[in-house]
């Protein structure tokens, strides 16, 4: 039989093994590989879709980009704007003006919830802008209840001057109204834009420019996820309703209904 001493130092033994294998196993993710790999190819990933720098020079291009009007409350002069990669991450947040707090604070976390839905329900076959969810996520609709899925995680929220809250992490969010596209590099969807700050049409229509800016247009051509008005061109599941003075590709297409009867 084996002494008290020599069981007590087997145990030790045992512990430390184990306690050793649980340090390796932090150190790396659930494929394996090691943090400093990881960094390495989220890098690389996110050389995929703008840097905020270029994001911003886009992003205040957009409202004059060949001429036309973006239409909305302020033309699209004052927006938000935020890239996710392929996974879902968040790569970038960038302002169209220089003092942030002069856009809405809220858009913030709309242009991150905007990226985050439009790369999470397209396909490197279809895309599918945030605009078009709009009619099939109401109720009696077949995706009523789709805006309350992927709830945003709350640590991605920030103040206007800390606006690279929740970088590297996949903040989530469902928007269902324009602003949200998918982004690609030849076949593949590669991430997604979110635009936010006036109305969703003209968020939809700066966030169309800013993806035809950055060369990041889907394979099938940059109409086939554009927001539809059942106005102009006739009902359709996708269809979005009309906002304050809307512009789609720089004409005038039509004004949301007043408010009437209360």
């Amino acid at each position: 039989m084996r002494s008290p001493v020599a069981i007590g130092l087997c145990i030790a033994a045992v512990l430390a093994l184990l306690i050793a294998g649980c340090s390796r196993g932090k150190e790396r993710d659930e494929t394996g590989q090691a943090p400093a790999r990881e960094s390495a190819e989220r890098s690389k990933v996110f050389d995929d879709v703008p840097s905020a720098g270029n994001l911003k020079k886009l992003l205040q291009g957009a409202p004059s980009q060949n001429g036309a009007d973006a239409g909305g409350l302020n033309h699209g002069k004052y927006m938000w704007a935020a890239v996710v990669d392929r996974d879902g991450r968040l790569c970038a947040i960038a302002v169209s003006t220089d003092d942030a707090a002069a856009t809405w604070p809220g858009s913030r976390g709309i242009a991150i919830a905007k990226a985050f839905t439009a790369n999470a329900f397209s396909t490197d076959a279809m895309p599918l802008s945030t605009a078009r969810l709009y009619t099939l996520s109401q109720p009696g609709h077949s995706l009523w209840g789709a805006g309350a899925g992927n709830p945003l995680n709350p640590e991605c929220l920030s103040s206007p001057d800390k606006p690279n809250a929740g970088i590297g992490h996949v903040c989530g969010g469902t928007i269902v109204f324009g602003g949200g596209l998918a982004l690609y590099k030849g076949q593949t969807r590669v991430g997604g834009l979110g635009v936010s700050g006036d109305t969703a049409c003209t968020d939809h229509e700066i966030a169309k420019r800013v993806r035809e800016a950055a060369g990041l247009n889907p394979p099938q051509g940059p109409s086939v996820d554009d927001i539809t008005f059942s106005s102009a061109d006739g009902p359709t599941p996708f269809s979005h309703p009309l906002c304050a003075n809307t512009f789609r590709n720089g004409q005038k297409v039509g004004d949301e209904a007043p408010a009437s009867g209360y």
